[in-house]
């Protein structure tokens, strides 16, 4: 890559997406079409799995692979880099767990959804707040359970978290909004995931820059050459993060491509 190319990757919720809106601003349309231009290539790096991932219409054409599920599902075109399903065991704690409690669940499996409600909030928080589209075309729980399974999104607040954590060792939490949290298999994050694009794409891992606002983006801030805060990201990503940049809705990401002289 050239001294203006980087690998960018991209989280979609209060990154390329505004919460406010539930679109992506213009400005951020425009500075992605001149990275491209410019030889940089984009990534998307989401908690999403790819059955909901319908908001980026405005840039689905720029984008050049994904990072899913935390990581545990990352694709360049029709090929798979790198799947990590969650541990059998663990997805059985977690699921016995909702029952029991009557906390709402997404069982996120390879190829199909399972939505578990009793409380209401997936409908409350995806439906309504985030304005989540396709969790009706949602599978039997048990028709997701002959899949592996790669993410598992409980709804509760993180003053539970780490007691159901302790009983599923082999899986790793990344909470970004404070009423629910994405699990996922150890081996997955999305910082991981940068690596195994790097690898399958041919590029040096310190040629990337990444961008986020929750707590599910530290592991790539981290990995990232550059790691990038949005001004609207939580107080402990902006910590650990070489850059803040202003809000999603304030040209945050063009903002930061041209701190950076990408474009």
């Amino acid at each position: 890559m050239k001294e203006n190319q980087y690998a960018l990757f991209f989280d979609i919720d209060g990154t390329l997406v505004s919460f406010k809106t539930h679109e992506i601003p213009p400005s951020t349309i425009l500075a992605l079409t001149q990275a491209k231009a410019n030889g940089s290539r984009v990534y998307i790096a989401t908690g999403r799995p790819p059955i909901i991932i319908t908001n980026l219409g405005a840039i689905e054409h720029l984008i050049d692979g994904y990072i899913t599920t935390n990581g545990a599902l990352c694709f360049v075109g029709d090929e798979i880099v790198s799947c990590q399903p969650i541990d059998k065991e663990d997805v059985m704690t977690c699921v016995e767990d909702s029952k029991a409690k009557g906390y709402s669940l997404i069982v996120v499996g390879r190829k199909d959804v399972a939505v578990l409600d009793p409380s209401g909030d997936v409908d409350r928080i995806f439906r309504q707040m985030l304005a989540v589209k396709n969790l009706d075309k949602a599978s039997p729980l048990d028709v997701v359970l002959e899949q592996d399974i790669l993410q598992m999104t409980p709804f509760f607040p993180a003053d539970y978290e780490s007691e159901l954590m302790a009983r599923m060792p082999k899986c790793v939490s990344g909470r970004w909004h404070p009423e629910f949290t994405d699990i996922t298999a150890n081996g997955a994050d999305k910082g991981k995931g940068i690596l195994a694009i790097a690898r399958h794409e041919g590029f040096d891992p310190s040629r990337t820059i990444a961008f986020g606002d929750g707590g599910n983006d530290t592991s790539m801030i981290l990995q990232a050459g550059i790691g990038i805060a949005m001004g609207n990201a939580i107080a402990d990503l902006k910590r650990q993060s070489d850059f803040v940049t202003t809000s999603v809705d304030d040209d945050g990401v063009l903002h930061a491509l041209r701190h950076f002289e990408v474009i």
